[in-house]
């Protein structure tokens, strides 16, 4: 499976290297640093990523 990671629209563009990337897996979600895209990736389930997203929205 490809995964065709993105930065958010809210990062400074190309250049911002202060950014994580999500990825659409087949069991969830995939984050990872948008520095080292080849260092591996957190994987995480919908509901996880949902309430990480939560989570920082509250703070």
């Amino acid at each position: 499976m490809i995964v065709h990671w993105r930065k958010s629209s809210h990062s400074g563009g190309t250049n911002d290297h202060q950014c994580v990337e999500l990825g659409r897996l087949a069991p969830g979600i995939g984050v990872r640093d948008s520095k080292d895209p080849g260092g591996g990736h957190l994987s995480l389930t919908v509901a996880q990523f949902a309430a990480l997203v939560e989570g920082i929205k509250r703070r």
